[in-house]
């Protein structure tokens, strides 16, 4: 009988079906300025990289290598970033319109704290309104990829690994 292994891109839709959940309910508590909450998501992100690695070498009875490993955990991360970036645009433009707006008006209060003229505080505020998808589609690529790939190395290196060579057979 051959062992069933969960494919990344499985492992990749639980991982988003979570941080989705917590974003949602970030969102709808009201809780979006806190931002260590706004953490969450990525320590999220690490534990489920490194759960998919060590859950792959589990079920391939540890008969893997550190670069299959660390590939598994990548390519989970990959899922889970483009499912991510997909629901990112759906939030800003059909789910949430309002969202951009919070997010602006959170931008305002932070500038306001700043000794910013009128002037550099409304071209800022231009900026970003324009701007708001590109960066949030830019922020979740870059974060979500470096903390995937942390999370891969450590997932690799914390799995059990004993690889056995496939032209040795047993006398």
């Amino acid at each position: 009988m051959e062992t069933k292994v969960t494919t990344p891109v499985v492992k990749g839709l639980i991982i988003s079906m979570i941080l989705i959940v917590i974003g949602l309910a970030i969102y709808f508590s009201g809780q979006m300025a806190n931002k260590s909450l706004g953490y969450l998501q990525y320590l999220i992100l690490l534990g489920g990289v490194i759960w998919a690695c060590i859950n792959y070498a589990k079920q391939l009875n540890h008969n893997v290598t550190f670069g299959n490993v660390f590939a598994h955990g990548f390519k989970t991360t990959a899922v889970v970033t483009v499912i991510t970036i997909v629901y990112t645009v759906l939030a800003f433009k059909v789910l949430f319109p309002e969202m951009q707006d919070v997010l602006i008006r959170q931008a305002e209060l932070e500038m306001e704290k700043q000794s910013l003229s009128d002037d550099q505080r409304e071209q800022a505020i231009g900026m970003v309104r324009n701007y708001m998808v590109p960066f949030a589609i830019g922020g979740v690529l870059f974060f979500f990829m470096v903390i995937g790939l942390i999370g891969s190395l450590i997932g690799a290196a914390a799995a059990k690994k004993h690889p056995q060579d496939p032209f040795q057979q047993p006398l």
